[in-house]
This record gives structure tokens, C-alpha cells and sequence, in this order.
């Protein structure tokens, strides 16, 4: 175990180096909570509407044995509306402070949903929930975050807070892997799903050792998400986009990454240990899909794993992510 835990060293100290930290204070408590709940007994504890078109949700979830965050951005009309409206999921990546709300923080989602009827939902991913359930070694204690956004979540925005059952996702970094984990995971559930700068093959060389080194960053065993991608390795391969890319056969597909290499965005000096992972693990997961004949939308830029691509990928997608709304 001691080299492993070597690589995992070395891992962290380069994810650090690119680590920026932004301060988190969660909304204080503004409003009662509705009476919704989900069928596991999830259910909303506090509403807190941020502004006219911004509303946060704590929800008390079995699936992580304790409470979740969401941000939802409301269209025009929605107080006091009967209809529903289709939904944009946005998912955000590893180790983000800003959490459930670093794609209002960090992009431009608000100003591009303002003039459009959908809902914008921006659930929490905890410091490391990597969209998964988490193996645990096997003891079943392990919080599990699909759970808690493809069902808790999803039932309480779609029966308390007129979200409707055409969905979108899209999501970074790990909420890139996230977006075509769920797509292929559950099927149907999404017409359209998007990865930006994610990681869709997880077993690609390299790949394991920055998802493990991401998780150790925060704290955790990396060895509790999915075991060892060796010892363990079909449980990698259940949780691996790319091998089941079958599953995404009429799902609408959307793929981008940067290589890694100091772009028009960075800052002069800029390094990544990151974004050529991403790379590497977005093309051979495109080049899976055109072999089986599965259509896809690619993006390859230079650039780095870094939130002015991600914002600039946000509005370049947008209407490919709007038009598989329906708008």
C-alpha cells in the first residue's frame, strides 16, 4: 500500500497547487419550508429565496443520512403558476466551496435562463459525492448521492416546485462524469446530456489516480468510492460511462475538454495535472460513441481545467442544451 498511497501523495500536491478557494456561508434561514416530500421520506426543511428568481432548498435525505442542498432559478411567472416548466441540471464539479452554487457564482446561467420558461436545478454534490453511491468497503453505511439527486431531489422539485419531466443535464469536471454516469444509469430520465472538461472513461490510464487523488484531497478513503480499480475493478466498470455507452444509444450527447495547454483564458504561467486527464478520457469516450455509430456533439479547445472555459463552454453549449429543451 505504500506506493499507492505515494501516487495518491503526488496527486494531491499537484490538484493543490491549481486549488482556489472561494469562502462558503450558506443562506440563512428566510422562509418556512413546504410540505413536500420524496417517496424515501426525503423531505424540504428550509426554503430560502435568495432573490425574485433564486430559491434554495435544504432537503433531510435518507440516501445521505443527513441534509443536501439545491438551488433551483425560477422563470418568469412561476409564483403563483399551475404549469410546469422543463429543466436545465447543472451539476458541479469536485471540491468546490461554492458548492451547489458555483454555477451562479462563477457563469452566466442567470442572465442566459432569465428570458427563457425553464427551471435551472443546481443540486449539491457535497465536497466528494462523485455522483455515486458509495461502496464503503462494502459495509452499506456509504451516503449515496445518485440516489439523492435522480430521486429525492428530482421528486421533490417535480412535485412541489413545478419542474417538469423533460430534463437536461450538464455538468463539470466531476459533474461532467456525473451528467453521462446518470444518462446511462437511468435512462430516459434525461433527454440530453452534456460533459464539460469531465472524466466519461474512469479507467482510462491516469484517470483513477486523479478521481482517487480528488477524494483524498477532502479527506475520504479513496478506496471508499469504488474499491480499487484493480481488486475492484468491476465495480469501476459498473460506475464507468464508457463502458456502457450503449445505454446512451438515443440520449442526446455533448462532449468538450480542454487539452491542458495555456489558452486565450489563462493566466500566463498557468499549469494543469488536471485538464489533460480530461482530455484524454473525453476523446477516447467520443471515439467509443462514433465507433457504435452513437451521434455526438464534440468541443477540443486549448485550454485549461479552469471556470473561464467552463463559463465560456456554458454559453457556447447553450443552444444546443436549450434546443433539446424544446425551447
Amino acid at each position: 500500500m505504500a506506493h499507492r498511497r505515494t501516487r495518491w501523495l503526488l496527486a494531491l500536491a499537484l490538484l493543490a497547487s491549481t486549488a482556489v478557494a472561494v469562502p462558503l456561508t450558506l443562506p440563512a434561514p428566510q422562509a418556512a419550508a413546504a410540505a413536500v416530500t420524496a417517496d424515501d421520506g426525503a423531505r424540504v426543511v428550509e426554503e430560502v429565496r435568495v432573490d425574485e428568481r433564486t430559491l434554495d432548498l435544504r432537503i433531510a435525505s435518507p440516501a445521505l443520512r443527513g441534509d443536501g442542498w439545491v438551488r433551483l432559478l425560477l422563470p418568469s411567472g412561476w409564483d403563483g403558476a399551475t404549469r410546469t416548466w422543463p429543466a436545465l441540471w447543472l451539476l458541479h464539479g469536485c471540491c468546490e466551496d461554492a458548492d451547489f452554487r458555483s454555477w451562479s457564482a462563477y457563469s452566466d446561467i442567470a442572465a442566459l435562463a432569465a428570458p427563457l420558461d425553464l427551471i435551472v436545478v443546481q443540486p449539491s454534490d457535497g465536497k466528494a459525492g462523485m455522483y455515486s453511491k458509495w461502496w464503503n468497503s462494502g459495509r452499506g453505511d456509504g451516503q449515496d448521492w445518485d440516489r439523492f439527486h435522480t430521486e429525492e431531489v428530482r421528486q421533490i422539485v417535480e412535485r412541489g416546485y413545478k419542474s417538469g419531466t423533460r430534463r437536461v443535464v450538464a455538468g463539470l469536471s466531476v459533474g461532467g462524469y456525473g451528467a453521462m454516469a446518470y444518462a446511462f444509469r437511468h435512462p430516459g430520465m434525461f433527454v440530453a446530456a452534456a460533459s464539460f472538461s469531465g472524466a466519461p472513461n474512469t479507467l482510462l490510464p491516469t484517470v483513477p489516480l486523479v478521481l482517487q487523488g480528488l477524494v483524498a484531497m477532502e479527506g475520504y478513503n479513496p478506496l471508499d468510492l469504488w474499491g480499487d480499480e484493480i481488486f475492484q475493478r468491476q465495480r469501476w466498470s459498473d460506475n464507468n460511462p464508457y463502458d456502457h455507452t450503449d445505454k446512451l444509444r438515443g440520449t442526446a450527447l455533448y462532449v468538450s475538454s480542454g487539452n491542458g495547454i495555456f489558452g486565450p483564458l489563462d493566466f500566463p504561467g498557468a499549469a494543469d495535472p488536471v485538464e489533460p486527464a480530461s482530455f484524454a478520457s473525453s476523446q477516447s469516450f467520443v471515439w467509443k460513441l462514433r465507433s457504435q455509430g452513437i451521434a455526438v456533439t464534440e468541443h477540443f479547445y486549448q485550454g485549461t481545467h479552469t471556470w473561464p472555459y467552463w463559463k465560456r463552454e456554458l454559453r457556447t453549449a447553450w443552444p444546443w442544451l436549450t434546443a433539446n429543451l424544446g425551447l
